[in-house]
């Protein structure tokens, strides 16, 4: 029996066997491997960090929604990022005069730079304070992550005058041997140094456009597959405007210590669904040399339909991605891109397996087998057709499903929620697409299904889509289907979660 997603549920109490198993047999939208706020709200992810021995996860939390508000950092963790452990709250909100604390960033003071001793985690958090705005200020912790005191009542990185100044993610730069911040702007990543975490001095602006306001900025280095080094640079942002996703826009380049250098001004995606918001990425602790990969995670939800869930009758809203490995590859014509896998330890918690031969599929082929939580392999190849792929959480009289395929006609893959409960009333978030070669007349799915999600990763997560879903609790079948011709199913994986 496994706890993923119901670790954060049981809130750090003693997760026996049989009480995993009675939450189970009751019927309930919380995820079976994802994680979910204990009870309440959740909303950004801040990054997590590693030490003795595991995974410290920090995300903003609202104890009194939905009639109060104000953040606060919760604490979760983990020792392999699938199965979590609640801490409680780290840094309580309302407990200084600047208000309640918003996104950051927390790091390990290895060599003490802050003075608050070796091995002291210190915080960078933005807080909206009522005389000057969103400022910058400071917090550190002796007891190994779990509290958090204030290091003053005034900003180590004062407001300028700009409306939005928030967002802080900390980084050392081993090769100018200080800490960098990035920090967003408006539309506009501001990059600042400092010797101690305490004096931070701006170094350069990056400027954005057509991505709407920005926010959790992300700056790392990595080695692509073919030995290159370079700098990654990633925001959450918003391309609606020009018929772009609403999740994680990212640059490949140089950064030189005071300034990044893009080598294309247009931003790549990550993800191309509609609920991958706030994402951070972070270091494999467990291994000395990471920089050929990373993991990252997202909340899933929309600053368009936030508070639109059923959970809510359970007392909660509140959901992250599974944690996925990103790598940095090149492409044929020398650029650079992020390509994305889900964790093999998440596979390997599942309960239990079907597998299926070869279908030729010329219309719809319904599988023998019902779930609601479950990962998905297939291989899809065709000659001539117009569309093809899965029917997924199927209703028994086939009316309600998301469905997942490619689109031959138009030359691209699609995630679409249009037949099923979802969060979007105004209708317009409905089909997630992205142009793909049809040409090769294959493609790879493997899709991550939930309680009241969808994750699909597409040839080797080259493209990711990750959506909010809400079906019906028993709708649970999985259809084939092909239109236009003939399309050849094979290599169909099911791995259960129970």
């Amino acid at each position: 029996m496994i706890t993923i997603g119901l670790a954060a549920y049981y809130s750090g109490r003693d997760q026996n066997p049989k009480e995993v198993s009675v939450s189970h047999q009751n019927p309930t939208y919380r995820a079976n491997y994802h994680f979910t706020v204990p009870d309440k709200w959740k909303n950004d992810p801040q990054r997590p960090i590693y030490f003795d021995g595991a995974y410290h996860y920090y995300y903003l939390y609202n104890r009194d929604y939905p009639t109060g508000n104000g953040t606060e950092w919760r604490h979760a963790t983990s020792a392999d990022l699938v199965h979590w452990k609640d801490e409680g709250i780290a840094i309580p909100k309302y407990t200084n005069p600047n208000g309640d604390p918003w996104s950051g960033s927390v790091i390990v003071d290895e060599t003490g730079t802050a003075g608050f001793g070796k091995g002291a985690l210190v915080a960078i958090v933005t807080e909206p304070s009522a005389k000057d705005g969103q400022e910058q200020y400071l917090w550190y912790s002796t007891d190994r992550g779990q509290t958090f005191k204030a290091y003053s009542n005034d900003p180590v990185l004062p407001n300028p005058g700009t409306t939005d100044f928030r967002d802080a993610k900390i980084i050392w730069d081993d090769f100018s041997r200080k800490w960098i911040m990035t920090l967003a702007e408006g539309t506009k990543i501001g990059f600042y140094e400092s010797p101690n975490l305490k004096d931070w001095h701006y170094t350069s602006g990056f400027a954005t456009e057509n991505i709407g306001i920005v926010e959790c900025p992300d700056l790392y280095r990595m080695r692509a597959d073919d030995g290159t080094y370079k700098w990654v640079l990633g925001i959450s942002a918003n391309g609606k405007s020009s018929g772009k996703p609403n999740t994680y826009a990212y640059w490949t380049g140089d950064f030189n210590g005071k300034a990044f250098l893009p080598d294309v001004q247009e931003p790549q995606w990550l993800d191309y669904g509609f609920d991958w918001y706030g994402a951070v990425t972070f270091e494999d602790g467990t291994r000395s040399d990471t920089a050929n990969h990373r993991y990252a995670l997202a909340w899933m939800n929309n600053w368009e339909y936030p508070h639109n869930t059923p959970t809510l009758q359970e007392g909660f809203n509140g959901l992250d991605s599974i944690v996925r490995q990103i790598e940095l590859k090149q492409a044929g014509d020398g650029t650079y891109h992020l390509v994305s896998q889900p964790l093999a330890a998440l596979s390997q918690a599942a309960d239990s397996t079907n597998s299926y031969k070869q279908i030729e599929v010329n219309g719809s082929e319904t599988l023998p087998f019902t779930g609601s939580s479950y990962v998905l392999d297939a291989d899809i190849t065709w000659s001539e057709i117009k569309n093809a792929g899965f029917k997924l959480r199927e209703s028994a009289d086939k009316s309600r499903h998301a469905d997942v395929g490619v689109f031959v006609e138009g030359g691209y893959t699609y995630v679409n929620r249009t037949y099923t409960g979802n969060p979007d009333k105004s209708g317009k978030y409905l089909e997630s697409t992205s142009p793909f070669d049809v040409s090769k007349k294959k493609v790879h799915l493997k899709i991550f299904v939930d309680k009241t999600s969808i994750e699909v990763f597409i040839d080797d997560g080259t493209l990711v889509y990750s959506s909010l879903i809400f079906p019906e609790l028993n709708d649970q079948g999985i259809t084939l289907f092909s239109e236009g011709g003939t399309a050849i199913f094979r290599n169909i994986v099911i791995k259960h979660f129970h």
